[in-house]
């Protein structure tokens, strides 16, 4: 065990070379303490990772495609559209972060500072831990609204930085439930999921990383399911096993083996966007990323050319300029928020007064849900990020549960994390407030109360089964659903758009990312079947012309 992770788990501070004093206490029931007391400054990142202050190309005044964020459903589009010829300008919020095989590039859940947080002072991880960090554009955004959190990725490559790595199909009987008539789950499953697996190279988890220390606690959630009455399924993921192998091996700084996902993986071992799609698009030579480039208006001029007002910003979030973009085609891919939050204000501010009164609505979690069993002792010093499997339980509402690492957890001390996700009908609408020029998320209070329930249900069957106690109190409770890191909706399909993602109302607008499925990809992670409907789309959006 590396001495500055032992330090961590015993809640002492680690200085870095040049950087200011950190103060870290691990928080007792009666006293929580800050881990983090006095901010590093940004001379601190800058030696971290220098690559972070390079500048961004300045994006063309006028493109013929623009696409808007570079997550899953953006950087599909991006390259299809590159590949057919169009000149395409990706503007994404976030920084560019590179990878090595030896550098802390990225930060960790447990100490997680400026790196770590996008523009936010202070942060509760899933484990409820208390973190204060710097004001800094760190690749996971944690956006606050009455009554759920949403987390999603800022940075080039999206919610693929960020996310756990799990990339799988629903059922059949919940996909159809979800999309109804409005989406093929045949054509999907023959074509478009598995176009996406090839370029991501998807994969379960190998069976000698199964048997490896490191995911000691895979084999003990499994165990438990299975004398619970459960049969896990091993589940496909977008990890480079190589990269988490040479981690095993002392070839690589450790990053996936020893729970980094939430932050990043340093070493690349995540195969995340910035690795295929991204890339790729570049190499057409037609698509051009403008990273810390944030956009906070849409419109469209008398002639038909779309506006977007944009924002330049340093890592620090200062605002370097403000210009206006025009495009011909405007590809709406800044996720289930950014992109409902640019429409919803576009159509009440009458910047685009012709979007229909679906937009903005069909909001939903996904059913998400964080779970923590105690006392489920397993081999492995240290819990490894990638999931191994899965089950599914319909005795109620139906749902799924994930074998998940406890995040934020420097050490194994036999806590068991689950990720959890019910076929959840609640769903949300956004609002634009005038006063304040924000819009706002509309979750009911009690939302989440359905999903909570469903979700303790099976966690206390396997805690029965596996006599390990459900929770972990005083940091964390059974079921966590406060967040939610698979937002979806705002914008669906069929209904604020028509079958393809054209915005109904507008040619030329087309939404290609979460925002256009409706609140719930059937008990699965989303991020398999948002890439597919954008691959989808977007072929039918090139072929079509329009």
């Amino acid at each position: 065990m590396q001495r500055r992770h032992f330090l961590k788990a015993a809640g002492v501070g680690v200085v870095a070379a040049g950087a200011a004093p950190v103060l870290s206490t691990v928080p007792s029931a009666a006293a929580p303490a800050p881990q983090r007391t006095l901010p590093v400054g940004v001379d601190h990142y800058r030696s971290l990772v220098p690559e972070l202050f390079e500048p961004s190309p300045v994006p063309r005044a006028h493109s013929e495609a623009i696409v808007i964020g570079s997550g899953f459903g953006a950087s599909a589009t991006a390259l299809r559209l590159a590949e057919s010829g169009t000149q395409v300008t990706i503007l994404e919020r976030g920084l560019r972060w590179p990878h090595d095989p030896q550098r802390e590039i990225h930060t960790s859940d447990m100490l997680a500072d400026g790196r770590g947080v996008y523009r936010r002072t202070s942060f509760t991880n899933l484990t409820g831990l208390p973190v204060v960090c710097d004001y800094f554009s760190g690749v996971l955004d944690a956006t606050d609204y009455d009554h759920i959190s949403v987390w999603r990725g800022a940075a080039v490559g999206g919610g693929s930085i960020v996310f756990t790595g799990v990339m799988i199909a629903p059922e059949k009987r919940f996909f159809d439930a979800v999309f109804g008539n409005s989406l093929s789950y045949d054509e999907m499953t023959s074509t478009w999921y598995p176009k996406v697996r090839r370029m991501l190279r998807l994969s379960p988890l190998p069976d000698d990383l199964y048997q490896a220390p490191n995911f000691g606690h895979s084999r003990r959630w499994d165990q438990d399911a299975r004398l619970a009455g459960y049969s896990p399924q091993p589940i496909d993921g977008i990890w480079n096993w190589d990269v988490v192998r040479s981690e095993l091996a002392g070839g690589s700084r450790p990053s996936a083996t020893v729970g980094d996902s939430n932050m990043g993986n340093s070493n690349g071992a995540k195969f995340d966007l910035t690795q295929n799609y991204i890339p790729a698009a570049e190499a057409t030579g037609r698509a051009t990323v403008c990273f810390g480039h944030e956009v906070t208006r849409i419109g469209r001029e008398k002639n038909g050319r779309y506006t977007v007002d944009v924002e330049s910003t340093d890592p620090t979030g200062a605002v370097l300029s403000r210009t206006t973009l025009t495009c011909d085609r405007l590809f709406l891919g800044a996720g289930s928020i950014g992109t409902s939050e640019l429409l919803v204000r576009a159509r009440a501010t009458g910047a685009l007064p012709d979007l229909n009164e679906h937009i903005g609505a069909g909001w939903g979690t996904n059913g998400d849900g964080g779970m923590v069993r105690s006392f489920g002792f397993s081999d492995g010093m240290q819990q490894a990020a990638p999931s191994a499997s899965r089950i599914v339980d319909e005795s109620g509402m139906p749902l799924s549960l994930e074998n998940w690492y406890v995040p934020g957890l420097p050490v194994n001390i036999g806590m068991l994390g689950t990720l959890g996700m019910t076929l959840d009908p609640q769903r949300a609408e956004f609002s634009y407030d005038a006063n304040s020029d924000r819009v706002v998320l509309n979750w009911p209070e009690h939302g989440n109360d359905a999903t909570v329930e469903a979700l303790r249900a099976v966690q206390n069957k396997m805690s029965f089964a596996g006599t390990t106690l459900p929770s972990a109190l005083p940091f964390a409770k059974d079921v966590n659903s406060s967040f939610t890191a698979h937002p979806l909706g705002g914008a669906v399909l069929g209904r604020a758009t028509d079958g393809y993602g054209r915005v109904k109302g507008y040619d030329g607008l087309y939404v290609m990312d979460g925002a256009a499925i409706p609140g719930s990809t059937g008990t699965v992670n989303p991020s398999l079947t948002i890439t597919a409907l954008a691959e989808r789309n977007i072929a039918e959006i090139v072929k079509s012309g329009r």
